[in-house]
Order: C-alpha cells, then structure tokens, then sequence
C-alpha cells in the first residue's frame, strides 16, 4: 500500500512528466475553463489561452517546458489544432461568396498587408533602433493574422456573412505574402537569394497547386463516391488529405497553414456543410484539437518580461499597439471604400487583428533559427503581443457577433408568400436503411438546420396478418436509420406504422406531422409498361396526398455532381406551394456548391430570384429560357454527371399542360445514367370546398387527355405515314 501511495504522488510531482496524466490535465480545462469564465463573461479562448500561461513553464510549471516542447505530445496536437483551424476556415468558406467578393477580398488582402508593412517599418527602424533586415521581418510580423477568433463566427452562425468571407478571402492574400517574404529574408541570411532560389520556389509552388486543384479534387471524388456510406472512412481520408497538403506546403517553401487552408479549398465543394462528415469534422476539431492550440498559445508566453526592465515594457507596448492599431486602420479604410457597416468593421478588425501560427514562425526564424536578427526583448514583446491581440481580437468579435446576430433578427421581416416554410418539416418515407442513404442524405441537405426536428423517417406496412411481426422486423431499420444519422446534430423522428397500403399511410402520417415535403425513393426498375397503362404507385400516392412530394431516383453520391438542371412548365411560378420546393432546391444547390441551370421562363426565373432574396440563399441561377417543355430536349446540354430535377404538375393544377407525362417518360429514356427527381408541388385546398372532395373531375379529365394521347399518337402514325410515301415516290 505504501508503494501504491509514493507511486501516485511521484506522477504529481511538478513538473508532471506523465503523459497521461497531462493529457487528462488538458482535457479537464478544456472542460470547465469555459464554463468558469463564462459567468464573468470572458470568450472561452481567452480562457483557454489563459489557462496556458498558468500551467505553462513560463506559470506555475505543471507542464515543463520539455514537456511542451517533446513532439509527441503538446506540440503536436497544437500544431493539428492550428493547422485545424486554417483548414477548417477554408472548408467552410462559401466559394459561392468569395467569388462574389473576390475583388473586395484582394483589396482588404492589399490593405491589412501594406499598412501594416510600409507604416510599420519605419516604427520599427527609427523608434526601435532595430536594423533594416530586423526591422523589415518585425513589420511582416504586423501585417499577418492568424483567425483565432473564427471559431466565435462559426459558433454564431455567421461563417456565410460577406465581412467573413472578405476577412478570410484576404487571410490567403496577406499570410501567403508574408510567409513568402519569411522565406526570402531566411535564405538571405544564408546568402541564397539568388536565380536559383527563385527558380526553386516558382517551381515548387507550382508542382504543390498543380498536386492541390488538379488530383487531390479527382482522388477525393473517387473515394468519396467509393465509400459513401463509410462516414469514419471518410473523416480519416479528409485529415490525410490535410496533413498531407501540409506538408507539400512545406516542401514547397511556404508555411504548412498555407497548405491546410488550400486543402480546405479543395475539399470544400466536396464536402456539404449541411452534413454528417462535416459535423464531425467541426465537432472533433473545436472540442479538443483547437482547444490544445490556444492552451498552448497560452504556454508560450512569459509574463515575467513585464519584470525585466522599461524597455522591454516600451517594446511591447509599441509592438501591441501598433499591432492592433495597423490592423484597425486597415479594416476602417476596408470600411470607407466598400461603404460597410460599423458592425462589419469591426467583424473585420476582430478577425484580423489576432495574431499568432504565422507570428510565431516569424520570431522563430529571426531568433530560434540562430539568425541572431532579433533579440530576445522582440521576442518577449511579440509573445505579449500574441496574446493582447488574440483578447482583443475574441472580445471584438463576440461583442460584434452579437450586435450582427441582433440587427439580422430585427431585419428578417420576410414576405410569407414568399417563404411559406413556417413548419420546414420533411418526410421521408422508407423501410429499410440498404440502398437508402442517398435518400437520408439528400434529406439532410435540403433541410434547415436551425429547424427543430426538420426530418421524420416513416415506415409503412400493409394491414394484415404480418402486420405485427412487420412492425417489431422494422424497429431494428429504425435503428440503423438513426445510427446513420448519428453523426449529425439534427433530431430525426422515426415512426413505423400500419395502414391499408403504402399510398394511404404516406398520406395520412403527412397530415399528423403537418409536413410540407414527403421524399420518396422512386426506382426505376419498379415501373413498367403495365403500371404506366393502368396506373402506378406514384400516381396513386398523387391522388391521396396533397403535400409536395419528391419523387428521387438517386444512385450516385452527392460529389458526383457538376450541376443542378431544373426544369419547369408554364405557369409554375403561380402554383400555391412554389417557394416551397424551390427554397430547397436552392438550398441544395448551396450545399453543395455547384451551379443551378433553369429551364423555364421569365416570369418564373424571376420568382425564384424573390425566394433566394427572401430565405438570404445565394442566388447562382443561369436561366435558358424555353417557351414550352417541349423546347428544353433540342437545347440541353447532356452530361451524365448533372442532377436533373423535373417540376411536375399535378392534374388541375394551373401549370398542368397533357404534355407534362410524356416529358416526364422522355426524360427517363434521354437520361439513362444521370439522377432524376420528379417534384409535383403540393395543392392548397379551400377549406371551404373541403366537404365536396368526393365531388371529383378526374375521371373527366383522365377521359379527355386519353383521348388527347390517342389524337397524338395517331397524328404521328398518319405524319409517320406521309414522310414514308413521299420517300418512295422519291
């Protein structure tokens, strides 16, 4: 017993060099720094960061500073943290957006790099007294930022607002830049600056964008579609791909962040916001890799150069706050240009004013790096200034996050025949997970995630003898469903019911939800020549439900896909439950960052333009107007590789052409290998008709289009006929 005791109070002595016990260590002030400071209102980084300087070697010593240093422990998870952080900036970076905002991006990437430099310079030369090479590598240490505080815009939901996009659009521009001029100054002072060293960095960055854009997008299409339902397999291919992409950075002469943040580009159309992958992505990096970063942020700096004399006290102030100052004159003449709120300015300046990855590598070259170019007081002030900016850039920015959070919510007054989505609840109808997934996933990515409980998973068995005995096989189903969707934050319901038929149940289970969409996987391998003369489940189902309803054929993987074709009749525009199927088309466009073509017409393309403004959608519509169904065959341009989406009408309906069948038939036999979803938007019955619904004219009508059918088909015979005669009298 007395062993047992001197063997446990050995692991505690300080400095703890057990690496699980200071692993456990670390996890338990990730876990409760948070929540102790959230009541005196400090930013949870702050805490995290502050956290470091207590346990650190420069604090109280818990963690040594081999401890920190071993590269098998701290440092290595702080470095995933870091490079976490770059990615995950980059993957979730609305393309759609930096596009948009590209030219506003390169101009604040100009400013937050050029400030800073050429004012920043000069401070460094005159008041400093540091010397020209010194001076110049302190003042690209002004002009890089490190996003510590991206993580407080992603919480809040912002990480899609233009000042975001514009902010990380110009991180590339000046960390790039930077990192650049850190490898000019370390060969300098090797005296290999010369055609050679040009000639290798040209070349190496070009061999690290070719490998970048050009086989890892075709590499990771490959596996993703392979492995569509290994989401573990998945997550571990998508951090291969990042510490790798690190890497080549590396090799390539530029800093490994650079790499992280480019492999987040590449991947980002390839991954959904809006899904599993990504929310496990998010989830294990902002719970334990980015919290190892700040705490070991924190680590690094020395308080006690406060206690080593004024002038070092005098660099860190000048460092500090021209540091700050230079990034706010930068984000407040962002401002003035692109006449942005003060709310976005300061979005900006907290974002931008943080610094550290880039900062540290700076300082390690001039003095780690046995360069001897700065001293150890410009060492002291810039870990000061490491962690003054990074407070100042967390308080900022939640205090900015909130006010932007504010004046949204009091500005969404949108027009409700607009949206109609008051509920947003999707039904999906199957009963069994095997050869589904595609369903599930589809379902996810055109569901909002800010609605509670968007989607409920409904299994619908016959009423007979099996019916138990069904019913008790289907919960096992259930389960598999809601482990597939464990991964996600969303709250799926799961029902298993019984009713006379599948129509008949899908119809009434959609009425005790109140759901606006029902999603059903419509292979074509049930439909054959019988079922389209006598009629089939679909059109069965259309005669017993009123809800929109999508009719999926989906058998390859969402990263498959290069576009979206949409097409509509006449007249869709007018249809009751319009900006319902639409909102989710648009929304599944966004998710997966691929372009939306629309068949239609005018009037039509201009309504969709009304639903994106109203539900804050990135509008990326091209329009080829038809005048007619029939026009959209002569003039589309067939790529297997397109996800093609018919919106249908239903008998009746004021966009209903006879027509509307045989493209439906057309489009199956023209699109063999592409993906097909057939939307018939829901009708709005008056209530005050709702007495007379066995009052129907569908006999008549199903009367008068078999006979426009039988017109048509024999207008072609007679046609057929002719052509044939006057070739052989030729």
């Amino acid at each position: 017993m007395r062993q047992f005791f001197e063997h446990f109070f050995a692991a505690f002595i300080i400095p703890i060099k057990n690496p699980v016990l200071v692993f456990s260590l670390l996890l338990f002030i990730i876990l409760l720094s948070p929540i102790l400071l959230r009541k005196v209102r400090i930013p949870s980084i702050i805490g995290l960061i502050i956290s470091g300087m207590i346990i650190g070697p420069n604090g109280l010593r818990l963690i040594g500073e081999k401890t920190m240093e071993s590269e098998g422990s701290i440092k290595l998870f702080a470095t995933i943290g870091l490079l976490y952080i770059m990615f995950i900036a980059g993957l979730e970076l609305d393309l759609n957006q930096f596009r948009k905002y590209l030219n506003k991006s390169i101009t604040f990437g100009i400013l937050t790099f050029a400030l800073p430099l050429f004012l920043g310079y000069p401070i460094c030369y005159y008041a400093l007294h540091l010397s020209p090479m010194a001076s110049l590598l302190t003042a690209s240490m002004f002009a890089t930022h490190t996003l510590v505080a991206y993580p407080i815009i992603s919480k809040y939901g912002l990480s899609k607002h233009s000042s975001v996009a514009i902010t990380v659009g110009g991180t590339i521009f000046t960390d790039t830049a930077v990192l650049i001029i850190l490898a000019i100054i370390s060969s300098s002072t090797k005296g290999n600056l010369d055609f050679s060293f040009w000639m290798r960095l040209i070349t190496s960055l070009s061999i690290f964008s070719f490998i970048m854009f050009f086989i890892i997008p075709k590499i990771a299409r490959w596996f993703f579609s392979k492995l569509d339902s290994e989401k573990t397999s998945q997550y571990i291919f998508v951090l291969s791909v990042v510490f790798f992409s690190a890497f080549l950075a590396e090799m390539a002469g530029v800093e490994h962040i650079i790499g992280a943040f480019v492999a987040g580009l590449v991947l980002n159309r390839l991954i959904p916001h809006n899904s599993v992958l990504m929310n496990r992505v998010d989830f294990i990096g902002n719970s334990l890799f980015i919290p190892f970063f700040l705490i070991f942020v924190g680590m690094v700096v020395d308080y006690r150069a406060f206690f080593q004399g004024t002038w070092p006290l005098i660099i860190a102030a000048v460092l500090t706050s021209f540091a700050i100052f230079s990034k706010w004159l930068a984000a407040f003449v962002t401002q003035i240009i692109f006449k942005f709120s003060k709310i976005e300015r300061q979005i900006i300046f907290g974002l931008s004013t943080s610094h550290a990855a880039a900062t540290l590598a700076i300082i390690m070259v001039g003095y780690d790096g046995g360069n001897g170019i700065l001293s150890i007081n410009i060492v002291n002030g810039t870990v000061l200034l490491i962690l003054f900016t990074c407070m100042t850039a967390s308080f900022v920015t939640e205090s900015a996050g909130k006010k932007m959070l504010i004046e949204m919510s009091e500005n969404s007054d949108l027009d409700d025949n607009e949206t109609r989505l008051r509920n947003k609840h999707i039904m999906v109808s199957m009963n069994e997970l095997n050869g589904n997934e595609g369903l599930i996933d589809f379902a996810i990515l055109v569901s909002d995630p800010k609605v509670i409980n968007p989607i409920s998973v409904v299994s619908v068995y016959p009423n007979n003898d099996k019916a138990e005995r069904m019913i008790r096989k289907s919960r096992k189903s259930l389960e598999d469903i809601v482990k597939h969707f464990a991964g996600h934050e969303s709250k799926i319901n799961t029902i298993a019911t019984i009713d006379y038929n599948l129509s008949s149940g899908i119809s009434r289970v959609s009425k005790e939800l109140v759901t606006d969409i029902v999603i059903i996987n419509d292979s074509r391998n049930n439909i054959n020549i019988l079922k389209r003369i006598v009629g089939d489940d679909r059109a069965h189902l259309l005669d017993v439900c009123d809800k929109t309803i999508f009719f999926c054929q989906l058998d390859k993987p969402s990263v498959s896909y290069q576009k979206i074709v949409v097409v509509a009749p006449l007249l869709s525009e007018i249809e009751p439950t319009f900006s319902l199927w639409v909102e989710r088309v648009l929304r599944l466009s966004k998710e997966l960052s691929i372009d939306l073509e629309l068949y239609a017409s005018a009037s039509t393309y201009e309504r969709f333009q009304k639903v994106a403004y109203a539900n804050k959608l990135d509008f990326n519509v091209r329009l080829k107007e038809i005048e007619s169904l029939d026009d959209f065959f002569p003039v589309y341009n067939k790529s297997k590789d397109d996800l093609v989406i018919f919106c249908s009408a239903r008998v009746g309906a004021v966009s209903y052409d006879p027509i509307i069948e045989s493209i439906s038939t057309k489009l199956e036999k023209a699109c063999p290998n592409n993906d097909l979803i057939f939307i018939y938007p829901g009708l709005e019955v008056d209530q005050m008709y709702a007495s007379y619904d066995d009052i129907s004219a569908t006999p008549i009508i199903a009367g008068v289009e078999t006979i426009q059918k039988i017109g048509r088909e024999v207008g072609s015979i007679f046609k057929k006929s002719d052509s044939d005669d006057s070739k052989s009298k030729d």
